[in-house]
């Protein structure tokens, strides 16, 4: 009998790592949403209604052979896996896939896909009547949310708060001072080295007007704000043996070959690890593709080494609408807005995930 794989999550890390081991194994792909949301264009799905479809493909054409189980592991321990439903999935290789959660709109908090386009247009409706918009962040979500927002409606005001003292500072002063020149073109205000006394009277996204005092006494009016930060993993249902490599912060340490420290059968990928490297959509399927290479070894005897990931150094694709951004890597230095629209601004890579769900 075939070995069975049980993957948690199907983000990008976990779609990608059950489609490569669907020709060896069977396949149980746990994920509670109905349809994959490509979370790396979401900002793009809240100001463009065309893009709001976009955002979801659903799971129906990922798998030849295994089968999607909708529903969310709530317990798992060692290679057994509780589901919320009450049933057990019992594997040979487990792989932990299950990502992080942000506030929305960077990352969409709704499961059902069809309560999420209705989240997302009424969002949308909120931010088109605003004249005045707050961001409270001033990290890539921020940043990247800012430049859809002035591309969809130059004439609003645009005003990002964050109590750093500069704009990511972990990368080169040629990066920030590129990013800050695009964004002084758009028009958007940076309020650095300081944060809101207190929180808006509104809740995030909500259409309300009020008046904001910052740390340093200055006064901002906005029509709309949203939260820019907070991200959390999602490992709060490990058990046994698995909780000992949960970190104080909630990621996962992992060895050189993404097991869990002492598991021989248990990966772990994306988000959720205690990696030294920025959380991205790339990294997850370059974790993911070292994971399915070791399983689809250890299936087949395990006769040859199993396959190292090296933590990504600093890199980043910063796109500030359809046709601005900028990008760095060490190879590379920096690139503007045209490149930087070439790699992620204009498709945002919503064609390749919509080739590789079918």
């Amino acid at each position: 009998m075939p070995a069975t794989v049980a993957v948690l999550g199907g983000g990008y890390g976990g779609m990608t790592v059950a489609k490569a081991l669907d020709d060896v194994a069977d396949v149980v792909l746990v994920e509670p949403r109905d349809a994959f949301v490509h979370n790396v264009a979401a900002l793009r799905g809240v100001v463009d209604r065309e893009w709001t479809d976009r955002l979801f493909y659903r799971y129906d054409r990922l798998l030849e052979r295994g089968r999607v189980v909708h529903d969310r592991a709530v317990r798992v321990s060692g290679t057994e896996i509780a589901l919320g439903s009450g049933q057990t999935i019992e594997a040979d290789y487990v792989v932990l896939a299950t990502g992080s959660s942000y506030p929305f709109p960077a990352k969409i908090d709704v499961l059902d896909s069809a309560a999420a386009k209705d989240r997302l247009h009424a969002t949308r409706d909120s931010l088109e009547r605003a004249d005045r918009v707050l961001l409270l962040g001033a990290g890539p979500v921020g940043l990247e949310f800012a430049g859809e927002i002035r591309a969809a409606w130059p004439e609003k005001a645009v005003t990002i708060v964050d109590p750093a003292g500069d704009v990511l500072p972990a990368f080169p002063v040629e990066f920030r001072s590129e990013l800050r020149r695009q964004l002084e073109v758009l028009r958007i205000e940076l309020v650095m080295g300081t944060s809101l006394r207190d929180q808006p009277p509104s809740e995030p996204g909500e259409h309300k007007t009020f008046t904001a005092t910052t740390g340093t006494g200055a006064e901002i009016t906005a029509d709309i704000w949203f939260r820019c930060f907070g991200v959390e993993p999602a490992t709060g249902y490990l058990a046994g043996d698995l909780a000992a490599a949960r970190t104080a912060g909630g990621h996962v340490e992992v060895t050189g070959d993404l097991r869990l420290p002492g598991q021989e059968r248990v990966f772990a990928i994306g988000d959720i690890t205690a990696l030294p490297e920025a959380k991205m959509a790339k990294s997850a399927g370059d974790h993911a593709n070292v994971v399915a290479a070791n399983i689809r070894t250890l299936i087949n005897g395990g006769g040859e080494a199993l396959t190292t990931y090296e933590p990504a150094p600093p890199m980043i694709a910063l796109p500030l609408g359809p046709k601005g951004g900028v990008s760095y890597t060490a190879d590379t230095g920096v690139l503007g807005p045209d490149v930087t629209s070439e790699i992620k601004g204009a498709d945002l890579r919503a064609g390749y995930y919509a080739e590789m769900l079918g």
